[in-house]
């Protein structure tokens, strides 16, 4: 099962709201999401095309990378809905964060946490 790619907002997002980015993997998608929103912090979340697979399985299939990930920011167009240049990426890729800012130059990459249970008390800590 997969989710359409485009950028979600979650709550009603500021120009200084996060942007996260996962996979189209629609269980990803809903536990994802859901965690967003119980975390009540107002979001956008990037949801690129992979397939329909889970995050490491399109790491590891090649269709998760920080090639994919910076064409697929530079034309969503999101830029011109952020003040910032921050993408939060699943803790799980973290190794791509360094080559992810290579590609999207002006970029700040931030590693989120590995299981989604834990977005609330990551971005409560960020608003502090």
């Amino acid at each position: 099962m997969q989710v359409e790619q485009k950028i979600y907002s979650i709550g009603e997002p500021q120009p200084e709201s996060p942007l996260f980015i996962t996979t189209n993997f629609s269980l990803t998608y809903f536990i994802v999401s859901g965690e967003v929103e119980n975390s009540k912090v107002p979001s956008r979340l990037a949801v690129m095309d992979c397939e329909g697979l889970s995050v490491l399985t399109a790491w590891a299939a090649g269709k998760f990378t920080a090639s994919k990930i910076a064409q697929f920011i530079r034309e969503s167009g999101v830029e011109n809905d952020i003040r910032h240049r921050e993408l939060i990426i699943p803790g799980y890729v973290a190794i791509l964060s360094g080559s992810i800012e290579d590609k999207l130059e002006g970029w700040r990459v931030t590693v989120g946490p590995r299981e989604a249970n834990a977005i609330p008390a990551f971005l409560k800590s960020r608003a502090l």
